[in-house]
């Protein structure tokens, strides 16, 4: 469990790619730092376990076929910046939302709008996860716990998110670097999909 709360921005050095997987050796001194082997380590948003630490500062992970499929790391690359956040200790704060390092879906960014000391972020996304995200509620992108500030009307045929970014965020994230056409991680609020699921479980009750 997560909290979308980025602890480094650290790099990739190292890709292998399988037939149906990867591994991944990521540089990353601050959350490496109390890391042992089977540790989750959030990496652009994407729940990962630790499998070796080859070098001080630096872990490898894992990626199967289900996440590569899901996320931006398909095409991962060394020399890639990544958000990188380790799990929530049980007696830490929850800063963000409750992030379960389970990617969704990718969207693209599509427009940034600079503001007087933020900036206004469009993202275009899936038609299957609109139904999901609302105004005011809780988004996480690349690993990153946002409020959506703005959000496209149910139906239309491109749907769309907007999220405000602070300095620290645009600072401190990968999310302050991205430009239009760049592919990101979407993690929506595992509490609407619940939602979901148990209206849908009601609904067939109701009809029997």
């Amino acid at each position: 469990m997560f909290t979308g709360i980025v602890e480094e921005i650290g790099e990739v050095v190292a890709v292998e790619f399988g037939s149906e997987s990867a591994r991944l050796t990521v540089r990353g001194p601050v959350v490496v730092s109390d890391a042992v082997h089977g540790a989750s380590i959030a990496v652009d948003g994407v729940c990962l376990t630790v499998v070796d630490q080859p070098e001080p500062g630096t872990f490898t992970v894992d990626v199967m076929q289900e996440s590569l499929q899901r996320s931006s790391l398909h095409d991962v690359a060394p020399g890639r910046r990544v958000n990188l956040e380790r799990a929530m200790a049980a007696h830490g704060r929850l800063g963000g939302h409750i992030v379960q390092g389970h990617v969704d879906g990718t969207g693209t960014l599509v427009a940034r709008t600079p503001g007087e000391a933020w900036e206004v972020v469009r993202f275009a996304i899936p038609a299957d996860l609109a139904r999901y995200v609302v105004e005011k509620g809780s988004i996480t992108i690349d690993g990153t716990s946002l409020t959506v500030s703005g959000v496209s009307a149910p139906g239309v045929d491109e749907p769309w998110l907007e999220v405000s970014l602070i300095p620290a965020t645009l600072e401190l994230t990968v999310l302050g670097t991205k430009g239009p056409g760049a592919q990101v991680n979407l993690e929506v609020d595992v509490l609407a999909k619940y939602v979901e699921r148990l209206n849908a479980f009601d609904r067939i009750g109701a009809g029997a």
